[in-house]
């Protein structure tokens, strides 16, 4: 009898316990499931909108809305391809400058043992990823760009201009603004976000990991490079894409120092154009009636298809990398 009733006892207060846990459950589950369906809700509608404004001119101008290089809103001539060109240049650039610095600074931020080193280091990326995109645009404009046009710029020419193949990208041109600035403002605006990102997955990182290669004899270099970053490499992917996606919707920083010129170059130190650039000088301008207000709708309808195929590409490299890894 005793046996027989301690054992209800615990059974009927075990009972409430389970419920609870399993409301709590059903409750953050069925919250879940409603936050992720209105996020693929927001993103069917945004490209609805999109679609449904962009429909005038994509019928009117077909391909050659793609093909096209010439923009002129009076003759209703409307060409994305030089605003598809310079954000694909620019935001390439970008990435090739900032993704081999963003690695190193995590790796140092996570392998430097020293407070009176990491801890400032850690404060100044946070710093710079919080800095408004307006500031790094004046910035630019007033202080990187005009040292570039000075320095950097004639030494690529003078360097690797000569080159056979390479020397096509450093053509010097007498314009102020040029691709080549773009994209260097942008690999400083993804520096923090890519830094961020990586150090959070290298410190993820297994410690038996390291201890196992570093007890086979491995050196710390030969450690990182042939235990740590492998295993990092997935989350590594994720933060680049994180930031070329940064790189590819900028506005302001980037049409104050790009020069906003319509045209197709190989040079990097030529003009360009983007098309975050181009929706915020003529959106404003653009009546709602006519044509120009179509054609700029259909330029974000393209930018917003870039960025999905860059996510799911994104996705793909993260899975194959990490059944690489194992």
């Amino acid at each position: 009898m005793e046996e027989r009733s301690t054992t209800r006892s615990v059974s009927d207060a075990g009972v409430p316990v389970r419920r609870r846990l399993r409301i709590g459950d059903l409750t953050l589950r069925g919250g879940t499931v409603a936050v992720s369906l209105g996020l693929v809700v927001l993103l069917a509608g945004l490209l609805v909108v999109l679609a449904t404004g962009a429909a005038p001119a994509l019928s009117q101008l077909g391909l050659s809305f793609f093909t096209s290089r010439q923009w002129d809103p009076v003759t209703n001539h409307f060409g994305a391809l030089p605003y598809i060109y310079g954000t694909l240049v620019t935001s390439t650039v970008a990435l090739v400058l900032a993704l081999p610095v963003s690695i190193g600074l995590a790796l140092l931020l996570n392998e430097v043992r020293s407070k009176w080193v990491r801890n400032p280091l850690t404060v100044l990326v946070d710093l710079l990823a919080a800095i408004p995109s307006v500031v790094y645009g004046l910035w630019g404009l007033f202080v990187l760009a005009p040292a570039l046009n000075t320095y950097l710029a004639p030494f690529l020419a003078r360097t690797l201009g000569k080159l056979p193949v390479l020397g096509a990208l450093f053509v010097p041109t007498p314009a102020v603004g040029n691709m080549l600035n773009a994209g260097v403002i942008l690999a400083v605006m993804i520096v923090p976000i890519i830094t961020a990102v990586t150090r959070e997955v290298i410190a993820t990182v297994p410690a038996d990991l390291r201890e196992a290669s570093l007890a086979l004899g491995a050196t710390r270099f030969e450690s990182i490079r042939m235990a740590v970053l492998p295993y990092a490499r997935s989350g590594i992917v994720g933060a680049t894409m994180l930031g070329l996606g940064r790189a590819l919707g900028e506005t302001i920083a980037v049409s104050m120092v790009i020069g906003n010129g319509l045209g197709i170059s190989a040079s990097l130190l030529a003009p360009g154009y983007t098309i975050p650039a181009v929706i915020a000088n003529e959106f404003r301008e653009a009546t709602s009636t006519g044509l120009q207000h179509s054609a700029l709708l259909a330029l974000a309808l393209v930018l917003v298809v870039i960025a999905l195929v860059l996510a799911g590409a994104s996705r793909l490299l993260v899975r194959r990398s990490e059944r690489g890894f194992r």
